[in-house]
């Protein structure tokens, strides 16, 4: 039975990595796969999924306007796909994810979304948010904080090297921009001071 997905994380956990081997175990089996990327993020190269170990792919793009229920339906046209795998889910929008939801239901193509949770400012994305309330299925992807713990947060760092507070909710970027954090870590990162120890409480 088909399923929207959304494997989601910080920045630099490896989601694109694993589109890829997934695209590849497809393809190696003889079954095609149909790639998706956001138009807005071309750090590999317009129309390319690429990772930080070096692999890469060609994919379509989408921007803010497409009908990506109808993109998926053309493709099917053209052949039969086993399944689709867009990734920066977080540019979608909630029109988008119900198109993505439709396509699913309605094409019987299984949908596999990689995407960031939440921004710098710890606030969801509206594509995220729309595909934590309508996947069918959802999967962490999981990376570290420089203490150990797994990292939920992510700090964009200002051109002084401080995580900064404020400003547009994209902005691309990589390692030279985010670093990805526990929320502890994060909330010290952008000042966000500890409450009051109570009273008799001791060192953590």
């Amino acid at each position: 039975m088909a399923k929207l997905y959304f494997h989601y994380s910080t920045m630099n956990a490896g989601k694109s990595t694993i589109l890829l081997q997934a695209s590849y175990n497809y393809r190696e089996r003889g079954m095609e796969t149909y790639l998706l990327t956001a138009g807005v993020d071309t750090r590999a190269g317009a129309g390319t999924i690429g990772s930080r170990i070096g692999i890469s792919a060609e994919a379509d793009v989408f921007g803010p306007d497409d009908d990506l229920s109808a993109i998926i339906a053309r493709r099917l046209e053209a052949g039969p796909v086993a399944c689709v795998f867009l990734d920066e889910a977080q540019f979608l929008s909630e029109t988008q994810v119900w198109q993505l939801a439709r396509a699913v239901d309605d094409l019987k193509v299984p949908v596999m979304c990689y995407g960031l949770r939440v921004d710098f400012m710890g606030r969801l994305f509206p594509g995220s948010a729309a595909l934590l309330a309508l996947a069918d299925e959802m999967r962490e992807v999981r990376t570290i904080c420089h203490c150990g713990k797994k990292a939920t947060m992510v700090a964009r760092m200002g051109p002084d090297g401080r995580a900064m507070t404020d400003g547009a909710q994209v902005q691309i970027g990589g390692n030279e921009t985010y670093v990805s954090l526990c929320r502890r870590h994060w909330r010290e990162a952008v000042g966000d001071t500890p409450a009051i120890e109570p009273e008799g409480a001791g060192p953590a």
